[in-house]
């Protein structure tokens, strides 16, 4: 943590409580994460330079992205916000007053109530691990994929890009790879409702930083004319500035794929990736009272 310490604008994550409560109300009381924390680096006024720390080496997550991930959680165990199965958060009452929330009171409730918890079951755990295992393990495994696809050969990772995109419902994928052809990696024909269809031109880059803008004019570059929608899959991550790029109002729209929702997505398609689940049995006496 000494290295990060030394940036004097990086919040903690107590002081993005309220800016994340703020960035909910701003989108309408619900968000998913992306847009939650898009919002929040703009309220807290977060400059590029703070948004670029990376949390760990591999700069799968930014510093900042974690430490709201601790606000997101400690606002779900003080009972203001709440998250879905589908990775949407919302605010628990729309009616909130967030001008007169107190993240002292929130942090000093939460921790507490871990202690107490704590000292009835009569564990020594960390709270720091108890209140972030699910992130803790969710960055884990996803730094550990990104690791291998960092490792594989340049071509498997072109045609595992096009075996996730024909899981994801494309027909017609091929993958060109071409030298000189302007990064562009392969093509296919993604359907919606078995009617419309666009060509899609995709590009797949093992990359271990962020993609900038001028990458992504380049690209559009090379796709205009040639298809309908560009998509740009990484192992690193967009700039903001990119991101803006690949949306820019009067050009081809780009759709960006970043390691995080790579790791997602083949975790999804059971792509390399295996989940366990565990079996938890509870008994509903109330049910045979009713036979």
């Amino acid at each position: 943590m000494a290295r990060k310490r030394q940036y004097k604008n990086l919040p903690t994550f107590d002081e993005l409580i309220v800016p994340t409560l703020k960035a909910l109300k701003k989108l309408g009381g619900s968000g998913t994460i992306e847009e939650v924390n898009e919002n929040v680096y703009v309220i807290a006024r977060l400059s590029e330079d703070v948004l670029k720390i990376p949390h760990s080496d591999n700069g799968l997550s930014s510093e900042v992205d974690y430490r709201l991930a601790w606000s997101r959680t400690y606002l779900k165990k003080f009972g203001l916000i709440d998250n879905s199965a589908r990775g949407i958060w919302a605010l628990v009452s729309n009616e909130l007053d967030v001008d007169n929330i107190d993240k002292d009171k929130i942090v000093k409730t939460v921790r507490e109530s871990h202690k107490k918890a704590d000292l009835k079951s009569n564990t020594n755990g960390s709270e720091t691990e108890e209140i972030l295992e699910e992130e803790e393990t969710t960055i884990t495994w996803k730094e550990q994929l990104l690791e291998t696809l960092l490792s594989i050969q340049p071509a498997a990772f072109e045609r595992l890009s096009q075996r996730l995109l024909r899981e994801s419902g494309f027909i017609q994928v091929e993958v060109t790879g071409k030298s000189g052809d302007g990064g562009i990696d392969g093509k296919g024909i993604v359907r919606i409702s078995g009617f419309l269809s666009f060509h899609v031109i995709f590009q797949c880059k093992r990359y271990k930083g962020s993609i900038t803008p001028s990458q992504i004019r380049d690209f559009r570059g090379a796709m205009q004319g040639r298809a309908d929608k560009g998509l740009y899959i990484t192992t690193g991550t967009f700039t903001r500035e990119a991101v803006k790029e690949a949306t820019r109002d009067g050009a081809p729209p780009i759709d960006l794929i970043d390691g995080e929702l790579l790791c997602d997505k083949l975790k999804e398609f059971r792509l390399g990736v295996n989940t366990e689940l565990i079996e938890s049995v509870s008994i509903k006496p109330d049910w045979f009272i009713h036979l």
